[in-house]
């Protein structure tokens, strides 16, 4: 076994497997030919981020290819010119050579687990290049991109390919003026590059539907990624409709192990060249990869919670430039990462005319939560009469009504008792906050005190944080619509769909049940839009627009009578966006203003939190770049009760790779120095604040 000295990174869940221990091969003959397999540990440590060199038995030597899972012994010791003992690990062959750099003694194979090629060299470059990224290991992100092996269904043989289908026609893409071109360029081969700004109503999985088609036309492999198992769902039927059954698979965690496996065999194989899934299927290894969309990249789901933390959009875009494949962001929504490729020339913008819009869209009102009721009834259902009036036209209309309130993770620190202004610090525009009801306000992101804050809005010194509930939402939304029923969505039970008929479905933010058939909902009514604006976090503007474009594109269009009501101050910029309904306009606006403030996207952002003690001593080992910033370190949500604190580190564009090791190199020496307390780094971190 040998260190070849190429570091390899990123995390994934670990399962402990018993197996029986396999034999020991010591003095077994060793294969003639390329008689070394050089091996990437299963073993997540930044210090041993290498790939390792084996020798390879005889009787392995058909079976011992580069991709398959191995096993072999980790930490073995030299005895008598040979190596033994050591701890049994999994692993990945990479390379067979005919010789290796270390010059001493190699331990052999243990076992060849499967004769399956499931790590390609492609998959491999993509791992090493995210590990590089997220200052993680190479072995975390194997566990991320390679699901576990179920000898079943791997015995299982794979069905041949379906024929290739015709170029789709243009359909729904006939609304947006670049679409048919889109559509073209894919089926002739090309590798366009959008930010697809989506109207609304129910086209848009059939529009991601054409686009895999056209790229499947062309003899090439899509892949599709969406953020929840819903939008899953109806990809997967839309693309039923199109293409009929066999041409592309769904790749669900709620599968089960064994189908789970045999679906991304079928594409690991070539059976199928389209694959469409949640986060884990950024890497599913489709075959002459032409097309990658990524749908709503905005949403929080899309960034992994397990160490190193990739993010499905930018995994898409280092993916495309590996494999020269076309990329597709898209959602009714923008985010600021997306104006960002559009702003350097990466992307080009896909929009529909501002006359399709306004035919397309329902029709927005603005009215603020201080308004004044003008009945009883109103009162009882804490709406402003147009809110109580635009669900009473809709549920006389025979149309359900949607009422978006924001749960209680969505209140904000502090904001202005008057108007809702969140309270920011003058240096930095962090969030201000109280670490008691007697304290001095504390800025969440540099630490600096606030002595003297009063409203830059209003001049108000009072401040207020408080929400009110879905569940209590639904008991005062009852009473004031009597015989009207009355339906929940959310975290105990996100429904899928809702009958088109009169009832008031009231949902979180993101789990919005979308009417059956397709109709949409008469109104749509968005109460407490100061919550989601107030968040103490750089995204909140961005994040609000995004929930609210999402409910707003399920209501029925403003010439069918459909009826949007924001409950926010009518000022605000996302509220503005969201009237004109002009997503790739606010995104541009917030991308300027992160500028002028040296934020990301504009700026690359690394997190090390953990306890104070930990923190600062590893912001003492590690060497920045020229030019990083520090904020903070800052009192952050203790955990267990636990004193812990956060740092940001900040660097210039295109200098986040140089941060990304400079992350690494200290974790590694706090492990050399046996610093007994662990930091938790998280490169482009989604929340800041």
């Amino acid at each position: 076994m040998s260190n070849t000295g190429e570091p390899e990174q990123l995390a994934f869940i670990r399962e402990t497997v018993k197996r029986a221990k396999p034999r020991t091969w010591r003095g077994a003959k060793r294969a003639e030919h390329l008689p070394v397999a050089r091996v990437v540990v299963d073993k997540g440590v930044l210090t041993i981020d290498k790939f390792f060199d084996y020798e390879v038995p005889a009787a392995m030597a058909e079976e011992a290819r580069p991709g398959v899972r191995v096993r072999v012994r980790f930490g073995a010791r030299v005895v008598r010119g040979q190596r033994e003992g050591g701890e049994l690990h999994d692993g990945f062959i990479v390379a067979r050579l005919e010789k290796s750099d270390f010059p001493g003694p190699l331990a052999p194979l243990a076992q060849v687990l499967s004769p399956e090629p499931v790590l390609t060299p492609q998959l491999l470059r993509l791992c090493r290049t995210v590990a590089d990224r997220y200052a993680g290991t190479l072995a975390d992100v194997l566990q991320l991109a390679v699901p576990p092996r179920h000898a079943k269904a791997e015995a299982e043989p794979s069905p041949e390919p379906l024929p290739r289908p015709q170029a789709p026609a243009p359909g729904g893409w006939q609304r947006y003026p670049a679409g048919p071109e889109l559509l073209a360029s894919l089926a002739g081969g090309g590798s366009p590059r959008a930010v697809w700004a989506a109207l609304p109503g129910p086209g848009w999985p059939y529009e991601i539907a054409r686009a895999v088609a056209a790229t499947l036309a062309s003899g090439r492999g899509a892949l599709v990624v969406l953020p929840d198992k819903r939008s899953v769902a109806r990809v997967d039927q839309a693309l039923t409709e199109l293409l009929g059954p066999g041409l592309h698979t769904a790749l669900e965690a709620e599968l089960g192990p064994r189908e789970r496996y045999r679906r991304w065999l079928s594409v690991s194989r070539g059976s199928v060249h389209a694959a469409i899934g949640t986060r884990a299927a950024m890497f599913a290894p489709v075959r002459d990869l032409g097309l990658i969309v990524v749908w709503s990249d905005g949403d929080g789901s899309h960034s992994d919670p397990r160490a190193p933390h990739p993010h499905v959009r930018e995994v898409a875009l280092l993916r495309a430039a590996e494999e020269g494949a076309a990329v597709l962001l898209g959602g009714h929504a923008v985010t600021v990462e997306g104006a960002q490729l559009v702003s350097t020339g990466w992307a080009r913008p896909l929009v529909a005319d501002r006359e399709t819009v306004r035919r397309t869209a329902p029709r927005v009102r603005t009215v603020t939560d201080q308004d004044q009721h003008r009945d009883a009834a109103a009162q009882a259902a804490r709406l402003p009469s147009v809110a109580w009036e635009a669900a009473r036209e809709s549920l006389a209309a025979g149309h359900p009504v949607l009422i978006q309130v924001p749960r209680r993770g969505y209140v904000p620190r502090l904001a202005c008792g008057r108007c809702r202004t969140p309270a920011r610090c003058r240096r930095c525009e962090g969030p201000l906050e109280a670490p008691s009801a007697d304290a001095s306000l504390v800025c969440g992101w540099c630490g600096e005190a606030e002595n003297d804050w009063h409203c830059p809005e209003c001049g108000s010194f009072r401040l207020r944080a408080q929400v009110v509930g879905a569940r209590r939402t639904a008991e005062e939304l009852g009473k004031a619509f009597p015989r009207i029923p009355v339906r929940t969505s959310g975290r105990d039970a996100v429904l899928a769909t809702v009958p088109d008929e009169p009832s008031l479905v009231i949902s979180t933010p993101g789990a919005e049940p979308v009417v059956e058939g397709g109709s949409g909902y008469g109104a749509a009514l968005l109460l407490d839009g100061w919550a989601l604006l107030g968040r103490p976090d750089l995204r909140a503007g961005e994040e609000a627009l995004r929930l609210w474009l999402a409910a707003a594109a399920l209501v029925r269009s403003a010439e069918e009578g459909g009826t949007v009501v924001v409950v926010a101050e009518q000022s605000a910029r996302p509220v503005q966006a969201l009237v004109r309904w002009d997503p790739l306009g606010h995104a541009g606006l917030e991308r300027d203003e992160r500028a002028q403030l040296h934020f990301p996207p504009v700026s690359r952002m690394a997190s090390v939190s953990g306890s104070p003690g930990a923190v600062a001593d590893l912001l003492g080992l590690i060497r920045l770049p020229e030019g990083a910033d520090v904020l903070g370190p800052v009192p952050v949500t203790a955990l267990r009760g636990e004193e812990q604190e956060r740092a940001l580190l900040r660097v210039a564009p295109g200098q986040g790779a140089a941060l990304a090791a400079a992350l690494k190199a200290a974790q590694i020496a706090r492990i050399a120095l046996r610093t007994p307390e662990a930091v938790r780094v998280r490169v482009d971190p989604t929340d800041i604040g």
